[in-house]
């Protein structure tokens, strides 16, 4: 396996509460320890904004610029890659734009989607603690996250899907029922979909996989995962006739969606069904520490399997992740972290919380956007 992908320098500019940051980090986790509201987590999301997408909190790019900046917002970092050492670069400017711009090395990047081929990055977030009982959408993007890391060509497919399904909304919406365009635009949705279906099925299989190879006497309890709906292709197994059966149940479904405004059936519509394997209930139903525990066990689970499959461990975004464990489960939760052999970014307001790190960690104190290392 080559050297651990990790992030030796990361700078900010008027991003959140920083005006202007700076770190120079080493291969080792990195804690960051402060008050509420200090800027733990703003550098946490800044970290996240090196993989496509939002970053972990989702926010509008607007939201990420620093109050009172005169422009955008930037991120830059040096990063120990997949591909060896690159610099990587990002930012937004409202008065040109209202998307988000990406440099590699420098250049331009074709898409955010390249990132990809540099890092591969996780998180885990308090706001994700409700993930189980929430609605099915919150499980998709997670899911769908998850499929993005060992599949890179996920998220062009779900974007692709998405804007094949609006145009065919609005022809039923404005009743322009043209065979020709529908026809066209139901096979677009069914390629993507079937394919979507396949790239979820092939994570979910690989990673139901790894967890039946765990100890079963670990602190976090085992995942067992399946997917809920898409009836119409469900039970099919060839790709071309998944695509022809959801095909059909979109042409015959037309005056259905018209009426709900909607498309009521597709890969738009799955669930992620998590389940407590040794006490054989659903997630939802478990108790909130049960439930976190089993977050945690699940991102552990799906950091091994990027391991296995790209043969480098991806970024661990953590936050706040220790302050409702017990002193085992924190002990055993850095043993696994320090097994996969890669960095971990991780957010406390209680340097105590880490004590088990010791050396395994750099440990920098953040108050109000400024970042101190600790001896």
């Amino acid at each position: 396996m080559e050297p651990p992908m990790h992030i030796s320098r990361l700078k900010l500019g008027d991003f959140r509460n920083y005006a202007r940051a700076e770190l120079v980090l080493s291969s080792r986790h990195v804690v960051l320890t402060g008050h509420n509201g200090a800027g733990k987590t703003n550098l946490m999301e800044a970290v996240s904004l090196l993989s496509p997408g939002r970053g972990m909190r989702r926010a509008a790019y607007g939201d990420l610029v620093r109050s009172g900046a005169p422009g955008g917002f930037s991120v830059f970092a040096e990063v120990d890659g997949m591909e060896g050492p690159v610099e990587i670069g990002t930012g937004h400017n409202p008065q040109e734009d209202s998307g988000r711009q990406v440099r590699i090395n420098g250049t331009p990047a074709r898409g955010a989607d390249e990132l990809l081929d540099h890092s591969r990055i996780l998180w885990l977030t308090p706001a994700m603690d409700g993930l189980f009982t929430g609605p099915a959408a919150d499980r998709r993007r997670f899911l769908d996250r998850l499929v993005l890391s060992i599949d890179p060509a996920h998220g062009k497919r779900a974007l692709d899907f998405e804007r094949a399904m609006r145009s065919r909304n609005r022809l039923l919406a404005e009743g322009r029922t043209d065979r020709s365009w529908l026809d066209g635009l139901e096979a677009q949705m069914a390629e993507l979909g079937v394919a979507m279906l396949i790239a979820r099925r092939e994570l979910v299989g690989l990673l139901t996989q790894l967890i039946d190879t765990q100890d079963q006497g670990s602190c976090f309890p085992r995942a067992l995962l399946a997917l809920e709906g898409f009836e119409s292709v469900a039970a099919i197994a060839g790709a071309g006739d998944a695509e022809a059966a959801y095909a059909t149940a979109l042409e015959h479904g037309r005056g259905r969606d018209q009426a709900a405004g909607r498309t009521l059936e597709g890969p738009h519509r799955m669930d992620l069904a998590v389940s407590h394997r040794g006490k054989a209930i659903a997630a939802a139903l478990c108790s909130t520490g049960e439930q976190k525990a089993l977050m945690i066990g699940l991102i552990l689970a799906h950091a091994g399997l990027v391991r296995n499959l790209v043969r480098q461990p991806p970024l661990l975004l953590l936050d706040e992740i220790a302050a409702h464990l017990d002193a085992e489960r924190r002990v055993a939760l850095f043993d696994l972290i320090d097994e996969l052999g890669g960095q971990a970014f991780m957010t406390g307001t209680d340097r105590s919380l880490f004590e088990a790190l010791d050396e395994r960690g750099q440990f920098l104190d953040v108050q109000d956007g400024l970042v101190t290392p600790l001896s």
